[in-house]
Order: C-alpha cells, then sequence, then structure tokens
C-alpha cells in the first residue's frame, strides 16, 4: 500500500483500490474503458432521439434526462477515481468533498424521482393509450422532469447538511474513490446516533417511497394487461415496461443496499465494489437496456448510420 500524507489539514486523503497496488492498472484500464462507453452510448441515446421525430415522445423525453443524469453522476465521480488510480492525487479538500457529495446525492435523489416518472408514463401508455399524448403533454413532462431535478436537489440539501454539521476527526481517510456519505459518517468524533436516525429518514423517504410508487404503479398496469386478450397485445404491452423496470431493479437495489443501513454495520471494501456497480456499471448498462429491447431506439440508431430497417426496406 503506499504510504499517506496525514498531516493534510481540512482535507481528505481518498484510499480508493490502494488496498490491492496489484490490480489498481488493471482497475484503470477497465474503467477508462467502462466510462467511454457510458459517455458514448448515453450521448449516442441523446442525440438519436433528438435527430429522429418518431423519438419525440414523454417517454424518449424522459429517457434523455436519464442518460444525462447518467453522464453527468459518472462525470461527477470516475475522472477524480482514474486521477486516484494513476497515483497523480489522492487528496481532496474539504469544500471539494462536499462539492462533490452534494452532487452525487443531487443526481442520485433526482434518479429515484424519475423513475417514479417514467413509471407513470408506462401507466399512462397501457392503461390510457387512448388519452396517452392527452394526459402527457408537453407542459406536464416538462413540469416532472423539473419537479426531479428539484426534488434530488432538495434531498441532497439536508443529507449533505446533516454532514456538514457534523465534527469529524483530524485524520480524515476516505477508504473508497469518492466522498460517500456512510463513510464520512465513519470519521465522526461524537454520538452520531441522531444524525444516522434522520439520515436512514431522508434515505428511506427518497428510495422507499419511489420504490412504493412503481410498484402500485406496476401493480395497475399488470392488471391492465390481463384484461388484454390477444396474446401480441400483451407482449407489446409488456414490452413498453420491460427496460423500464429492468432499469428499476439494477438502481434501486445497489442503491437501498447501499444506502439504508447504518454506519457502523457499513462494510467500506464492500461498499466499494457495490459503489463501482452503481456509478458505472448500472449507467453503462442502461443505453444497452433500451437499444436492444426497443424497435424505436434501434431503427432510429441504423438510420443515423444511414442503414435501412428491415421494416424501411418493406
Amino acid at each position: 500500500m503506499r504510504s499517506f500524507n496525514t498531516s493534510l489539514e481540512g482535507g481528505f486523503i481518498l484510499i480508493g483500490f490502494s488496498d490491492w497496488p496489484q490490480l489498481e492498472r488493471v482497475f484503470f484500464v477497465f474503467i477508462s474503458v467502462f466510462y467511454f462507453l457510458i459517455l458514448f452510448g448515453n450521448s449516442t441515446i441523446i442525440m438519436v432521439s433528438r435527430m429522429d421525430h418518431r423519438l419525440q415522445t414523454p417517454m424518449y423525453f424522459f429517457l434523455n434526462n436519464l442518460s444525462f443524469l447518467d453522464l453527468c453522476y459518472t462525470t461527477s465521480t470516475v475522472p477524480q477515481l482514474l486521477v486516484n488510480l494513476s497515483g497523480i492525487d489522492q487528496t481532496m479538500s474539504y469544500a471539494g468533498c462536499m462539492t462533490q457529495l452534494f452532487i452525487v446525492l443531487s443526481l442520485g435523489g433526482t434518479e429515484c424521482i424519475l423513475l417514479v416518472v417514467m413509471a407513470f408514463d408506462r401507466y399512462a401508455a397501457v392503461c390510457r393509450p387512448l388519452h396517452y399524448m392527452t394526459i402527457m403533454h408537453p407542459l406536464l413532462c416538462r413540469a416532472l422532469a423539473i419537479l426531479s431535478w428539484v426534488g434530488g436537489v432538495v434531498n441532497s440539501l439536508v443529507q449533505t447538511g446533516l454532514i456538514m454539521t457534523t465534527p469529524l476527526c483530524s485524520i480524515h481517510k476516505l477508504n473508497t474513490f469518492f466522498c460517500d456519505l456512510l463513510v464520512l459518517l465513519k470519521l465522526a468524533c461524537e454520538d452520531i446516533r441522531g444524525t444516522e436516525a434522520n439520515l436512514l429518514v431522508a434515505g428511506a423517504i427518497i428510495l422507499g417511497c419511489p420504490v412504493a410508487l412503481i410498484l402500485g404503479t406496476y401493480a395497475h398496469i399488470a392488471h391492465a394487461v390481463l384484461k388484454i386478450k390477444s396474446m401480441a397485445g400483451r407482449r407489446k404491452a409488456l414490452g413498453t415496461c420491460g427496460s423500464h423496470l429492468t432499469v428499476v431493479f439494477l438502481f434501486y437495489g445497489s442503491a437501498m443496499y447501499a444506502y439504508l443501513q447504518p454506519a457502523h454495520s457499513y462494510s467500506e471494501t464492500e461498499g466499494k465494489f457495490v459503489a463501482l456497480f452503481y456509478t458505472i456499471i448500472t449507467p453503462m448498462l442502461n443505453p444497452l437496456i433500451y437499444t436492444l429491447r426497443n424497435k424505436d431506439v434501434k431503427g432510429a440508431l441504423w438510420k443515423a448510420l444511414g442503414r435501412s430497417t428491415d421494416s424501411e426496406v418493406q
């Protein structure tokens, strides 16, 4: 392990993956490739959906927001991780750490709410198909997107504020690759049971409530699908929801495992790999999930590349 300068005053030392120095180069290469795929995949979805008139619908408006969120989310952590792995610098100022924490929590909270909005969009498409465009009016779509971003910022203000009012010990070593909420709590120099309880409540609200709403929405969707008599109709209805459900499972599964637990029982080593999953793997998979399962997106991609789809040839 590298020797760290523990005289850093008012800042933090990000240990990252220096516990495994023999793997740091391997991590650097793989994470660089994954980061490129995230940038390419999500940027492609945004670009293609803006270029193709068939994708000018509420569903793809929210998908654009999700792709932009993923771009921002990974960019708020991955460049710092790559610098850390290269050995150039493993320090971060207190202000930089709190800024990163605020941004990460804001973007994560925004995605929690946006996934609920996307579930509502799927409900309108499946359960109210004849009134879909009336319900999902462009003004409502923009309002729901703004609500998602504002909700994420409010959630972050609460949680970041709680961390900033917690006194931390003098040697600020963070056994992670970015300023993570629960890792910061472990540096507290006083009884944090009250702060921990408040953070758990805030985490339960921003994670638990959206999950409950999504499950309730899909219960209504499932009921509506069962009323469809033709198998083709059922497959089409389920196809519009499959991609979203997969993304929900990946995002909420890792986020709830990471944040809905007390700080004293949080494993920093295990937490680093969980954090890798929701900061890198999930944003990388999202474009694949939506393109591989969606004929419209695949068709728009082929069109953008100058090739015709089978349906266009016919």
